[in-house]
């Protein structure tokens, strides 16, 4: 696995060649000191994965990206040195295709590399799903693994899973949506848990909606938009209530679409509309179809508007979705689904 790191401060880059060391099989590929330098070296020699800083001199790191996945696309992990300072712009990056973030790891004593498990973690995850692209589900996923739960009824719902690309998708799809939202909408996208209190609120800010983080033991209420916001899945329980579990542990994604789709197939819970998003890899397809098979409406985004068309695709692939749409159309076929379904103030 080949990495190259794009950062124009000497010490971080210094800190994140070390961190890649430790990473069984891979070396360097190239470094960059600022985005243009990145996207001319990645057209001469395309990397396994990008370690993108945020500000640099001459073009940031969300210019890049942009750049980078329009031109010459590769897997690209945000590595900014503080969450509170850059997350409007992480959100950017993510909007434009990075698949993840992540806080650069620091240099304690003796030239130590410290915090570098979630780097490292995270590296290894998207070789992962890299390597998953043309197989038939998540690599070490069972869906046998997870109980299938009974809970109490629930009112009609909107379950939206997304990826790579998923933060500017996600604004589009909530700004079409009436104010307020008459139904419970809950959003598993796939960022780290540093960075979801921040991604609601630049959800927020962009649809006009009030997106916050879903917390373990609250009900589905009509209005609330909710965010996964941990790196454990999340369920909707026996009870009915949302609750976060470490289990399935092999799954690649944390939280996992595939999980969360899983526990809304109980009868007792209203049927609604299912949504993937944009995104790498193929979480979310065999939870979209076994919803379909239960009774809910089902669309995926289509590849003209993703950006990375590897979720949505492998629910059309599976036959999971019902609808196929673009971005700016997903807002209106929700309403009208949850429409036919009856669904008013929950």
């Amino acid at each position: 696995m080949r990495i190259a790191i794009v950062n124009d401060l000497k010490l971080a880059v210094e800190v994140l060649r070390r961190a890649v060391a430790t990473i069984p099989g891979a070396t360097i590929a190239w470094i960059a000191e600022d985005g243009k330098q990145a996207v001319e070296k990645c057209a001469q020699d395309r990397p396994d994965i990008i370690l993108m800083d945020m500000l640099m001199p001459v073009m940031n790191g969300v210019e890049a990206t942009r750049r980078i996945m329009a031109k010459t696309p590769c897997p690209i992990l945000v590595v900014t040195a503080t969450v509170e300072g850059n997350s409007s712009k992480v959100f950017e990056a993510l909007g434009a295709g990075a698949l993840d973030a992540v806080e650069t790891p620091g240099l304690g004593a003796g030239g130590v590399v410290e915090r570098a498990e979630p780097l490292i973690r995270k590296v290894q995850a998207i070789r992962m799903i890299a390597s998953s692209q043309n197989a038939s589900a998540e690599p070490g996923f069972h869906f046998d693994a997870i109980p299938i739960q009974t809970p109490v009824p629930t009112p009609p719902m909107v379950a939206i899973g997304a990826s790579t690309g998923g933060p500017m998708a996600l604004a589009l799809v909530l700004k079409a949506l009436p104010r307020p939202i008459p139904w419970p909408i809950v959003i598993v996208q796939h960022v780290d848990l540093q960075f979801a209190p921040g991604l609601a609120s630049w959800l927020t800010a962009e649809s006009g909606h009030t997106v916050r983080v879903a917390k373990a033991g609250e009900t589905l209420r009509g209005g609330s938009t909710l965010l996964a916001a941990t790196n454990d899945h999340l369920l909707l329980d026996a009870s009915g209530r949302l609750t976060y579990s470490h289990h399935p542990k092999d799954a690649v994604f944390r939280p996992s679409v595939d999980v969360f789709f899983e526990s809304l197939t109980s009868p007792m819970v209203a049927r609604g509309v299912a949504v993937v998003l944009t995104g790498m890899g193929r979480d979310g397809a065999v939870g979209m179809g076994r919803l379909r098979k239960a009774g809910w409406h089902t669309i995926a985004q289509d590849k003209a508007s993703s950006v990375v068309w590897g979720m949505p695709g492998a629910c059309v692939e599976a036959g999971a979705a019902i609808e196929v749409l673009n971005t700016g159309d997903i807002g209106g076929a929700i309403v009208n689904a949850m429409a036919r379904k009856g669904a008013g103030n929950g």
